[in-house]
């Protein structure tokens, strides 16, 4: 849980309030790709997001890494569920840990190169 509580943090650091978050935010840096972040679905106790990096290059560039993240208000965590799909049922442990490091070390690299989202920039 305490790798979920530090994606929470530093997807706060990256995007302020995440209650409040709505719709499709775009961060552009020197030096950098332009970072995407989109609400795809909102609950009352989560909201699911896409963060992704924009390639360019038209409508049909393919954007990757394109990372789906459950984050659970109350708890205050936030998970990588899949990248680009739904998870798939037979998801195994190694799997979840290896993408939520990921996304824990993706999210630092973004807030360190200086990206920022909404009420956060």
């Amino acid at each position: 849980m305490t790798l979920y509580e530090s994606n929470y943090i530093r997807l706060g650091w990256l995007a302020g309030n995440l209650r409040a978050l709505d719709g499709e935010h775009r961060s552009r840096v020197a030096a950098d790709l332009e970072l995407k972040l989109a609400v795809l679905e909102r609950g009352p106790y989560t909201t699911m997001l896409q963060l992704t990096y924009a390639f360019g290059g038209g409508p049909d560039a393919p954007d990757a890494p394109d990372l789906a993240v459950r984050v659970y208000h109350d708890a205050r965590v936030a998970e990588a569920h899949a990248f680009g799909a739904p998870p798939r049922a037979a998801d195994d442990l190694r799997s979840r840990w290896t993408r939520n490091v990921m996304l824990n070390k993706w999210l630092e690299y973004c807030v360190e190169r200086g990206h920022r989202f909404g009420a956060a920039a």
